[in-house]
């Protein structure tokens, strides 16, 4: 194991969880497959997804160049070697303007953890437009995090963690699946599917039309 990668406690504990949503959605016969995750952080998570989807050619992203080491470490070790090296991806910009650009239409899924709420709301505009440019029609896009629904947040700890995300950053906080729909409207996408998931998360699946 290298000595680069990072690990978080949080990762630990729901990357089990995602694996288990992740591949009860995804085609997992079909070869040669891509996946775009946005804000892979430490890279845990392909790091963890990586191997069980032998098929799936995952491509890691991050804004934090800080963390490519450890990205790198993850995709280096993976004995089915499908994570490819990171590349910088600022969200708020349109993909034509990102330092590499992929073609439109060219992956089959995108994947994004527990960032919105810890980002600007333009960052949640930036992750349904690069959807709408990069997935193929019937691809899906699979976010996880923390949500509030149809204005309403439970439980209390989500609550309270909600009003400490926004002491912290006023830009910040847990964003609500109705704000989202409209996002997912405007880019050709619409929601599919809600999994609760642990530690009062969701698993939410977008599917390009």
């Amino acid at each position: 194991m290298s000595y680069a990668k990072r690990t978080h406690p949080s990762a630990d504990r729901n990357s089990q969880p995602i694996s288990e949503a992740l591949l009860a959605q995804v085609d997992r016969q079909k070869k040669d497959l891509q996946l775009l995750e946005i804000a892979s952080g430490s890279g845990q998570h392909a790091g963890y997804l990586a191997p069980l989807l032998p098929n799936i050619s995952f491509q890691p992203t991050e804004f934090e160049r800080s963390q490519f080491d450890s990205i790198s470490a993850y995709a280096g070790d993976c004995a089915t070697g499908n994570i490819r090296l990171p590349f910088f991806v600022d969200i708020t910009r349109e993909p034509k303007d990102w330092d590499e650009t992929p073609a439109p239409a060219s992956y089959d899924y995108m994947f994004n953890s527990n960032m919105m709420h810890i980002s600007p709301w333009e960052c949640s505009v930036g992750l349904f437009r690069a959807a709408g440019q990069m997935l193929i029609q019937g691809g899906k896009m699979f976010t996880y995090g923390p949500y509030a629904q149809d204005g309403i947040l439970t439980p209390q700890s989500n609550v309270d963690f909600d009003r400490s995300l926004r002491s912290r950053d006023a830009s910040w906080g847990i964003r609500d699946i109705k704000d989202l729909k409209v996002l997912a409207q405007e880019n050709g996408l619409r929601l599919e599917k809600i999994v609760d998931m642990p530690s009062n998360n969701k698993f939410l699946t977008w599917l390009k039309s």
